[in-house]
């Protein structure tokens, strides 16, 4: 997609508040940024549009509910052409939660998040391993992430006037 120079201070403002709560109201974002609420929802559904902004997730703590294992996984394809049948296939693995198309050693860079080590060991060798032009993987498992954000865009926000 071509950068569109239609984004403005207003949209990355609503951006960054978005991005710190997704579950603020555009009410209150506007009071925030000193707009309307309505404004806001416009410059939300142009930037939808636009593709800027591609829905919004639930973010939960997988290892609360017994998943206990993210790893990474370096995998080394055949032939680089079979990136596409290979990334259709692993996108059918539920556990594959990342997958990244990479230069470097590896092909693919993927994250799967596992219940315990067998099933880790289950998603390798009876999914992931059995998949049509995979040679082989290299198998990295996290013991803690420490940072997960987005991207600071560098806008200023004004603290909430209680």
């Amino acid at each position: 997609m071509e950068k569109n120079l239609e984004i403005d201070n207003v949209d990355l403002k609503i951006l960054t508040l978005l991005m710190e709560d997704a579950n603020m109201a555009y009410t209150e974002i506007g009071k925030r940024i000193f707009v309307s609420g309505g404004t806001v929802h416009v410059r939300m559904k142009k930037m939808e549009q636009m593709g800027i902004v591609r829905g919004s997730q639930l973010v939960i703590d997988h290892t609360k509910l017994g998943w206990d294992i993210s790893g990474f996984l370096g995998i080394y394809l055949d032939k680089s052409s079979l990136y596409e049948d290979v990334a259709i296939e692993l996108l059918k693995i539920p556990e594959v939660v990342n997958l990244h198309y990479t230069t470097g050693i590896y092909s693919i860079f993927a994250k799967i998040v596992c219940r315990d080590t067998q099933h880790l060991r289950e998603v390798l060798h009876d999914k992931i391993q059995k998949v049509g032009g995979i040679q082989r993987t290299e198998t990295f498992i996290s013991l803690e992430e420490r940072i997960s954000r987005p991207i600071p865009f560098g806008v200023n926000v004004p603290a909430d006037k209680e």
